[in-house]
C-alpha cells in the first residue's frame, strides 16, 4: 500500500488554495483514490467519496480539487462546523469495486487522523461506507443496521426542492411549483425523489437520463412525466424550470443560450462549466440557485449522523435551505451581482469570521 503523495500544497498553480491532497494507491486491491481538503476553517473537512470511471489521472484530480472546494462553500452555507474536502476513486464501480479496495481506501482516510470525514457520493452507497468503516473512524453516510442514518439523497432532493421553492417564489410570488413545467436532467438517487416533491406540488415533469431503468423507474411511479431523449432536447422543451441532477457541467457556452427555462435549479454538483457562466444566465434573465447550496441537504444529513443522527433535527435543519436561498437572492439584488457571486460572499465571510475565532490559542 502506497501513499503517493500528501501535499498540503496551498497556494500552488497545480492544487489552488487547497490545504492537502493525497494520493492513494494499493496495488495489490486495485486502488486509485485521491482526497483533496480544501479548508479546515470550520472544522474537520466533510464530502463524499465518488467512485468513476475518469478517463486518466489529471481528469480525476481536476474534479476532486473542484469538488472539495465546493464542499466548503455548502458546508460554510449549511451553518455545518466543517470544512470542504472530497475524494475520488478511479475505475468503474460495477467492476472494480470490492471488500479489499474499499478497506485499503478506509486505511488511507484513517491515516488523516479525522482531517476528513468521507460518506457517500456518484458510485458509492451507504452499504460501502459500512465496508470503510471497518477500516476507519471517520465514516458518514451508513446503513440504518450500523447506526447510520442511510440513504442521503432523500435530504438532498428535499432541499433542492426547498431550493426551488424559494426561486419560484422570488420569480412568480409564490413558494410553490404547482403548474409549472420542470425539466429533470437525471432521475437517479436524487432526480427520482426530486420528481416526487414535484408532482406532490403540482407541477408537470419532463425527465431525461441515460439510464433506461432510472426512466422506467419513474414513469412506474408517475405514467404522466413527459421522457425526453436528452439533455439537449430537454433544455428546449418549453422549460420553466431547469433542474440538472447528474453529472456537473451542464451550464456551458452551448446550454445557455438554447435554454427556454427562466430557472436553474437542480442537485448536481459544479452545474457551472466555467467562470463567467453565472453573469450569461444573469444577462438572460435566468435566476440562478447555487448549486452547492441547494443540494446541502445530504451533506446536513451526514453531518448529523456525525453526533448520533436524529431525522427530524436533520430534515428541519435542511427546510432552511429556502430561507438561505431567499436570503442570497436578496443579497444579489441588493449588491447588483449574480446569486452565484452573493453566495459565494456569504459562504466566505462565515469561514474568516468563525476561522479567525478557531484561531485563538486554547
Amino acid at each position: 500500500m502506497d501513499q503517493g503523495s500528501d501535499a498540503p500544497a496551498a497556494g500552488t498553480s497545480r492544487f489552488g488554495n487547497h490545504e492537502q491532497v493525497v494520493f492513494c494507491q494499493d496495488e495489490a486491491s486495485g486502488l486509485r483514490a485521491i482526497i483533496a481538503i480544501y479548508s479546515t476553517a470550520l472544522g474537520p473537512a466533510l464530502g463524499g467519496t465518488r467512485f468513476y470511471p475518469y478517463g486518466s489521472e489529471d481528469e480525476a484530480l481536476a474534479d476532486v480539487l473542484n469538488l472539495s472546494r465546493g464542499m466548503a462553500y455548502k458546508n460554510a452555507l449549511a451553518g455545518l462546523d466543517h470544512g470542504g474536502g472530497k475524494a475520488v476513486i478511479i475505475g468503474d464501480p460495477a467492476t472494480d469495486k470490492s471488500e479489499p479496495l474499499l478497506r485499503a481506501y478506509g486505511r488511507f482516510v484513517q491515516s488523516l487522523n479525522g482531517r476528513y470525514f468521507t460518506a457517500c457520493d456518484v458510485g458509492t452507497y451507504s452499504e460501502d461506507m459500512d465496508v470503510v468503516a471497518r477500516e476507519s473512524r471517520f465514516v458518514t453516510g451508513r446503513t440504518r443496521e450500523h447506526g447510520g442514518a442511510g440513504d442521503s439523497s432523500i435530504l438532498t432532493a428535499f432541499g433542492v426542492f426547498q431550493g426551488m421553492r424559494a426561486a419560484a417564489e422570488t420569480l412568480w410570488g409564490s413558494p410553490t411549483l404547482r403548474g409549472r413545467r420542470v425539466g429533470v436532467e437525471g432521475v437517479g438517487k436524487v432526480g427520482h425523489r426530486l420528481v416526487e416533491h414535484l408532482r406532490e406540488d403540482g407541477a408537470e415533469v419532463v425527465i431525461c437520463d441515460v439510464s433506461e431503468a432510472a426512466v422506467e423507474r419513474v414513469k412506474t411511479l408517475h405514467p404522466e412525466v413527459e421522457v425526453v431523449a436528452d439533455n439537449a432536447a430537454l433544455i428546449r422543451a418549453g422549460l420553466d424550470v431547469y433542474a440538472p441532477c447528474a453529472l456537473g457541467g451542464s451550464l456551458d457556452d452551448d446550454t445557455v443560450p438554447a435554454l427556454t427555462a427562466k430557472m436553474v435549479c437542480g442537485a448536481a454538483n459544479n452545474q457551472l462549466a466555467h467562470a463567467g457562466i453565472e453573469k450569461r444566465l444573469a444577462d438572460r434573465g435566468v435566476l440562478y440557485a447555487p448549486d452547492y447550496v441547494v443540494n446541502s441537504g445530504g451533506v446536513i444529513q451526514v453531518a448529523d449522523e456525525i453526533e448520533g443522527f436524529d431525522f427530524e433535527r436533520a430534515r428541519s435543519r435542511a427546510s432552511g435551505i429556502f430561507e438561505t436561498t431567499r436570503r442570497i437572492f436578496a443579497l444579489a439584488a441588493e449588491e447588483g451581482v449574480p446569486p452565484a457571486v452573493a453566495a459565494d460572499r456569504l459562504a466566505e465571510r462565515r469561514m474568516s469570521a468563525v476561522g479567525r475565532i478557531r484561531g485563538i490559542w486554547l
